[in-house]
């Protein structure tokens, strides 16, 4: 078992001491979790406690509630209670050095879920993400191939401003339709990850732009969608049709969206970020295994060619 005071020359690249016997579970894991904003928040969340009480670890919990003065205040808890490791979901990329310089003084290893950070990667033992430039850029290669040649105004809903994959699904979407010079952002605004947002921004887009000058929506997740679906629906177009609708995250309500006609296409991220974390934490606590510092999930791309009514009764058993 690797013991705390070697964590930090671990970290740093130092030479390791001989790995001993595998460490025990019970191990106390602090996880600071943004909040509940989304579906698939929420089903991290669940998949993170069952994967936890599985492994035998004893789950610290803290919701964020969206901020990261919150987070801040956590990982400091978290530190002070002396747990064996952290898990944290980063509101924004930014502003985090102070406190995994503490953890790390502390010898806590941190692990980043689903978001990453603005800091050097010695302060964090590994972060499992998925590839979110990738998920904007599939994202436009499949509006590309649904429009075609004619021209198309697309209105964007961004994620938290600031926040990682906010900044990413951006990039990787204009990366994508930057070959196309027939598809063309006019609105770009935050919704700020949540449905009820979603509806507001959009129903602000029908006005200042008029429906019938939109001919997709991006969102750069499920909840902000279905909120926009459902201001498309009260502005008397249809969604999936009169404005096509692609987004990010495959949480069940855009799969029973997308089997009702009423959204086209979504890119999966998994919930289950904490798997890939427990096995590096346990392979690091054996014998000191040092994992890479980006741990990438598999995503994929659902359509109406997919039986997206199974797949949202699926998942709807995973705590979605």
């Amino acid at each position: 078992m690797i013991h705390r005071n070697t964590l930090r020359g671990l970290l740093l690249g130092a030479a390791m001491l001989t790995p001993a016997s595998a460490r025990a579970a019970g191990e106390t894991i602090g996880f600071s979790q943004i909040g509940s904003e989304s579906g698939w928040r929420a089903a991290e969340t669940t998949v993170t406690r069952q994967s936890a009480t599985e492994r035998g670890y004893d789950l610290k919990f803290a919701d964020a509630q969206q901020k990261q003065e919150n987070q801040i205040r956590a990982l400091r808890s978290f530190i002070a209670q002396g747990v064996d490791a952290i898990l944290v979901a980063p509101v924004v990329a930014t502003g985090w050095d102070e406190v995994l310089k503490e953890a790390r003084d502390a010898e806590i290893p941190v692990v980043l879920l689903d978001r990453t950070v603005d800091a050097p990667d010695d302060l964090y033992l590994t972060a499992v993400t998925s590839d979110t430039v990738h998920e904007g850029v599939v994202a436009g290669d499949w509006l590309k191939e649904a429009v075609g040649d004619r021209a198309c105004n697309i209105v964007e809903l961004q994620g938290t401003t600031g926040s990682s994959p906010a900044i990413a699904r951006k990039k990787g979407f204009e990366q994508s339709i930057a070959s196309a010079p027939n598809l063309k952002i006019t609105r770009s605004q935050t919704g700020d990850f949540t449905r009820a947002q979603g509806k507001v921004v959009m129903e602000s887009f029908l006005k200042s732009e008029g429906g019938a000058n939109i001919c997709a929506l991006y969102a750069h997740n499920d909840d902000m969608a279905v909120g926009a679906i459902q201001a498309i629906k009260e502005a008397g177009l249809k969604p999936g049709s009169d404005i096509l609708v692609v987004s990010i995250d495959a949480v069940p309500d855009i799969h029973l969206a997308i089997a009702q006609g009423e959204a086209n296409a979504t890119v999966e991220l998994t919930p289950d970020m904490a798997g890939p974390a427990f096995d590096a934490l346990e392979a690091f606590w054996k014998d000191g295994t040092l994992p890479p510092k980006w741990i990438q999930t598999e995503s994929r791309l659902y359509t109406s060619a997919d039986d997206n009514q199974a797949v949202y009764e699926e998942k709807k058993g995973l705590g979605y």
